[in-house]
């Protein structure tokens, strides 16, 4: 059995169960695509598959805090363990890749079809490059059901799109796969088999995404419609039967490329997931598979009886074409916003930008959040932002001046009207 490799040229961006996730890295990237063949004794293809894939990781760090990392496929891969398969062993794509990571996927069929069955991924977290200052070292192993469905067999499953499965602070995502398991004969079948978010119906509308013209042709003379406010949206997170982690938000997306792109992100399509914790809380929102943001709050000291959390890590992926072929991505670990009393929520009415990096920021609107110790499913008292502040108290001098001005108005009425009385009765 000789599996052959080869590897395409930059790729992009996201969805399904067989391979892959978001890329790593401050800033924008692009990946690259892994294209396997495994072979049995006789040299015949019994699985082909072309994929793209990622690993995004939450570790916990010597000072007990968490980071995000995010693992990608280096193109040193090896595929020691493939197999085709037999009566007593299911056919078997593993690979081995970076310091010591280790991916693998089994296939079963019944009734005339496949699928996938087990995924197991180890990570290593010896792996100093990627996850730094990392308490726990060695070698951490996750266990998954496949979320594929089941594909006829001779039919080449193909999805586009991203799909992501989460387990134990792990994020696997998957896109551009092209696979076929069980190819009979030793040949590649040409029937596909389309996943459902490639379906025509299921292909997520390309609204509320404004690209600036590069063209050198003189500009039209009506003026761009501007991108309107975004709507907010209202997120939750429940642990058991008891929320845990509000928000409220409007989000815009801002990425400044050749060609700059404004995206406001529509609460009605965005799915809602994330975590809870005593110092740590995530809440990662998908719009449509093509967005994908993450919000991360830790709980700070400031003294021995003071708490406070705030807002530590972003990290944005967005697919930027309809068949999900180019990802972007960008993340931000060492920010220090929306701080607060821990038992409080935070507000701010006003735009609020938040730096990802130098070419990609994230605008709030309408923002209120409380990622710890929710009660009754309600906000807690809210500590305003500055800007919010600043307006309430500039609103009441406001008030007071006008009020001023007014009596000034009526007082100079006054003397000037008394003293009309007084020369009319002086004349008389």
């Amino acid at each position: 059995m000789e599996p052959r490799w080869s590897h395409c040229g930059p790729l992009c961006l996201p969805r399904h169960c067989l391979l892959l996730l978001l890329l790593c890295g401050s800033g924008f990237f692009q990946s690259h695509a892994v294209d396997v063949e495994v072979k049995d004794s006789s040299n015949a293809t019994c699985i082909y598959a072309k994929w793209m894939m990622s690993f995004f990781i939450k570790y916990e760090t010597n000072s007990s805090e968490y980071r995000n990392a995010t693992l990608h496929v280096s193109p040193n891969v090896t595929h020691d363990g493939s197999t085709c398969g037999n009566e007593t062993f299911a056919p078997l794509l593993a690979i081995q890749f970076g310091a010591g990571h280790f991916w693998s996927i089994n296939f079963t069929k019944t009734s005339g079809t496949y699928r996938g069955s087990i995924i197991t991924f180890i990570y290593n977290t010896n792996d100093t490059a990627v996850f730094q200052d990392a308490k726990k070292r060695g070698p951490v192993t996750i266990v998954v059901n496949d979320t594929m469905h089941p594909v006829q067999l001779n039919r080449v499953y193909k999805c586009h799109h991203n799909e992501s499965i989460e387990a134990e602070n792990v994020t696997q995502s998957f896109w551009d796969v092209t696979l076929q398991a069980f190819v009979q004969n030793g040949t590649v079948s040409k029937n596909e088999s389309i996943c459902d978010a490639d379906a025509p119906t299921s292909v997520p509308p390309v609204g509320n995404l404004t690209t600036a013209s590069t063209a050198s042709s003189p500009a039209p003379t009506t003026t761009p419609k501007p991108v309107e406010k975004p709507v907010p949206g209202n997120y939750s997170l429940k642990n058991g039967n008891q929320t845990c982690f509000l928000a409220t938000m409007g989000l815009q997306l801002n990425a400044s490329q050749e060609k700059p792109s404004v995206i406001n992100i529509n609460p009605k399509t965005t799915h809602v997931t994330g975590s809870c914790g005593n110092t740590s809380a995530t809440l990662k929102l998908n719009d449509s598979n093509s967005r994908f943001i993450d919000f991360v709050f830790l709980v700070k000291n400031t003294s021995a009886n003071t708490q406070r959390f705030y807002l530590k890590e972003v990290n944005v992926t967005l697919h930027v074409s309809t068949n999900g072929s180019e990802i972007l991505h960008a993340e931000n670990h060492n920010l220090s916003m929306w701080d607060t009393s821990l038992g409080s929520s935070y507000m701010c009415q006003k735009e609020q930008t938040v730096e990802v990096n130098e070419d990609f920021q994230i605008h709030t609107f309408d923002l209120r959040v409380q990622p710890f110790l929710v009660k009754e499913n309600k906000y807690s008292t809210a500590e305003e932002c500055f800007a919010d502040s600043d307006l309430n108290f500039l609103i009441p001098i406001a008030v007071g001046v006008a009020l001023g001005f007014l009596i000034i108005l009526v007082f100079i009425s006054y003397i000037v009207g008394r003293r009309k009385s007084r020369t009319g009765y002086q004349s008389v």
